[in-house]
């Protein structure tokens, strides 16, 4: 395996971890930021706990992202898939602080917001795949094809059901009369205030992206671990098909 390859393989590695390990953290101890419902009365269980490591964990899955398709990038020579590599962990940087917002102040309109941009970062990592699938090898396609096809899958999901969800919520909240915290008070609810319950009902609106979000995403960023080596033959091909 050459050095440059070993290098971004062990980074991804590095990356995966901790996602994987704080999609076990939160499975573990499930939350549902703004109402503030948990099911273990521990500290554990607290939304500031839970929300940073959420971060944390985001950013190293888009920064796999990213690193997978700035090397793929740079062996097919797809200006797209570099521009790609460079914008979404800034964009979902900005999600995360829309995220906060919404833990922080009860409002789900950051959480439109937050979703939107992960949405729309989604779009931009398809359209880089789908740029990039002529320059690869016939035998990467299909695997690009599938990583699209996943892609394309969560965008309609993001925008048919999470953001209209939100987006719901917002207006519902609002309807009602619904009072926010100041960032301030958001701080200190997170932290101290806990609801345990085991009711369905309060966790049935959370249940579908729960569960997508900790088994098929965990999945996903094991496999991007061996994105360098895919990298690698799509370069080769591409190499190839210049060559002939």
């Amino acid at each position: 395996m050459a050095p440059d390859t070993y290098a971004v393989r062990r980074l991804q590695l590095q990356l995966s971890a901790i996602y994987v390990f704080g999609c076990a953290f939160r499975s573990a101890v499930p939350v549902f930021d703004v109402p503030r419902i948990c099911m273990f009365n521990s500290w554990l269980s607290s939304v500031i706990v839970g929300r940073s490591v959420a971060t944390c964990a985001e950013l190293c899955f888009v920064a796999q992202w990213a690193v997978m398709l700035r090397v793929t990038s740079r062996s097919t020579g797809s200006a797209v898939g570099r521009f790609a590599s460079l914008a979404v962990l800034p964009l979902i940087a900005v999600a995360e602080i829309c995220s906060w917002y919404s833990v922080l102040s009860t409002s789900n309109l950051g959480h439109v917001a937050e979703e939107s941009i992960w949405g729309l970062s989604a779009a931009l990592l398809v359209v880089s795949m789908a740029v990039i699938w002529p320059r690869c090898s016939a035998s990467l396609r299909p695997v690009l094809l599938a990583w699209c096809v996943a892609g394309a899958a969560y965008v309609a999901f993001m925008f048919l059901v999470d953001v209209p969800t939100y987006w719901s919520r917002w207006i519902a909240s609002g309807a009602s009369g619904g009072h926010y915290l100041s960032m301030a008070q958001g701080a200190r609810d997170v932290a101290l205030r806990r609801v345990v319950s085991y009711r369905w009902e309060d966790w049935r609106s959370e249940m579908v992206w729960m569960s997508l979000y900790f088994s098929v995403a965990v999945w996903l960023s094991i496999a991007l671990i061996h994105a360098p080596l895919s990298a690698a033959r799509a370069g080769r091909g591409l190499r190839n098909t210049s060559v002939n």
